[in-house]
């Protein structure tokens, strides 16, 4: 907590925040981010809200919540625990998991078990061809009615085109709320994508959906080229020394 800034914005006399859907932790194997650096880097950017979902893993999320809980910040500060869940024709994202999702389900039997622990399906980066990890699309299409939130800005697309595309799908198939997320994978990751809506605290799904459709989607989107080095350097340079 050393150096903490609680950095406050206001709109027009109300208290906003932003709220950032797709992050990782250290539980990721491929990220080194620690959890007790997350809260104060919230803090700084003004990230009230955070959906923790690390690969094929539930456990941050949960630990996250207790931490902000001891460090007196949950007037402050939600976190989201999720998972982006590994199915058998690409990725989605579970938010307001009780417990972990195994890998390799098929995209139905994802979305049953989000389903069945009172969650919400978010689809993230499902239309970047070059995205390995890609729901495809005939797996989208099958399950479109049962989406939830359709992530329209992600900072680690190939190309910003198709942020664009994922909010034309979203509004073809009922207007659905849409979020935005950095896919952090270093801590200064965390917070370059959001939706800024007035200041509330997140616990419920009701209460994430509510702020959806009073938020306003923005980011910065990275060149995935450099996006990599950058991960590079910030990892390298994060051994020794803490900001």
């Amino acid at each position: 907590m050393r150096g903490i800034q609680n950095n406050l914005k206001w709109r027009e006399g109300v208290q906003v925040m932003r709220m950032d859907l797709h992050c990782h932790t250290e539980v990721s194997h491929d990220c080194r981010t620690a959890m007790r650096d997350i809260p104060g880097w919230m803090l700084r950017t003004n990230t009230r809200v955070l959906a923790i979902t690390d690969h094929d893993q539930h456990r941050a999320g949960p630990e996250l919540q207790r931490m902000v809980r001891d460090m007196g910040l949950d007037d402050r500060l939600s976190i989201i625990p999720g998972e982006e869940i590994t199915t058998s024709e690409g990725e989605l994202i579970g938010l307001f998991l009780q417990e972990r999702i195994p890998p390799k389900l098929t995209p139905e039997e994802t979305v049953r078990e989000i389903r069945a622990q009172g969650g919400l399906v978010l689809l993230q980066h499902g239309f970047d061809p070059l995205k390995r990890y890609r729901l495809r699309p005939a797996a989208t299409e099958r399950i479109a009615d049962q989406i939830d939130i359709v992530e329209t800005f992600n900072s680690r697309l190939s190309r910003h085109h198709w942020n664009r595309v994922a909010a034309a799908w979203a509004k073809a198939h009922g207007n659905l709320p849409v979020c935005a997320g950095s896919d952090a994978h270093t801590l200064r990751d965390i917070g370059e994508a959001w939706v800024e809506t007035p200041f509330r605290l997140v616990h419920r799904p009701a209460d994430l959906l509510a702020a959806l459709r009073e938020g306003e989607v923005a980011g910065v989107w990275t060149h995935p080229v450099y996006a990599y080095g950058r991960k590079q350097w910030r990892t390298f340079n994060g051994q020794f020394r803490r900001d």
